[in-house]
């Protein structure tokens, strides 16, 4: 699939223009094309990492309802350096990450399981516009930070600590697995024109030839800043 037919978020180009970013249609291009996010998870234990039941996909028909993070303001850019998700026990520091020399989506180092990477070609979180955290679900050694990211429920929050000391607090309303051949770049990364964030990890089934066969995406929303 050529990048022409994928989103380019001109929308946030435009109002920042002296801040170079990598385009939208880099990340989705590599995920679009069929390939999992992070290669690097083994799914070879007993029992797998949670996956997202129906009744917690977001509803693509219609936009989220509003709530109390409509009036929250957008804040300016700051490299986060933190993520807490306590309903599943996240506590874990960020490094930034870019796009390796294949292509894809670097991600963490896979030998060190609680660290996240927020990817630095795409807003800061709590900025206008849809920031992205990634993380392993699992290494060799056993689950890794976002191993349980896929349990998630609406309404739970995720807390994005800054560099500029402020929490960026995000409100889940969905979390949803994609197949990995039929992940909807558009609908994922796509700007709602409001401060939102994406949380990803590997998911779906695994086979030991191709590894995940998907993506759990978490969809969330900024609600409040400490």
């Amino acid at each position: 699939m050529s990048a022409s037919r994928l989103p380019m978020m001109a929308d946030e180009e435009e109002q920042e223009p002296r801040r170079k970013r990598a385009p939208w249609g880099v990340i989705a291009l590599v995920l679009l094309s069929g390939l999992a996010l992070i290669r690097n998870g083994s799914g070879e234990f007993d029992v797998g990492p949670p996956q997202p039941a129906k009744a917690v996909a977001p509803d693509a028909s219609r936009a989220p309802s509003p709530s109390a993070g409509a009036t929250v303001r957008a804040l300016p850019s700051s490299v986060p350096d933190r993520v807490r998700i306590p309903v599943i026990q996240v506590d874990a520091p960020i490094t930034p990450v870019g796009v390796d020399s294949d292509g894809w989506v670097a991600a963490p180092p896979p030998e060190n399981p609680n660290l996240a990477g927020w990817f630095n070609g795409a807003v800061t979180p709590g900025e206008k516009g849809t920031a992205v955290v990634v993380g392993h679900v699992d290494n060799k050694a056993g689950p890794a930070v976002f191993y349980g990211l896929g349990a998630l429920k609406k309404g739970n929050h995720v807390d994005i600590h800054r560099e500029d000391g402020k929490t960026a607090v995000f409100e889940v309303y969905g979390v949803e697995v994609f197949e990995k051949d039929a992940f909807p770049g558009d609908r994922v990364y796509g700007s709602k024109g409001t401060p939102e964030l994406r949380v990803i990890t590997c998911g779906g089934g695994y086979t030991k030839q191709t590894g995940y066969q998907g993506n759990v995406v978490v969809f969330a929303r900024l609600v409040e800043v400490r």
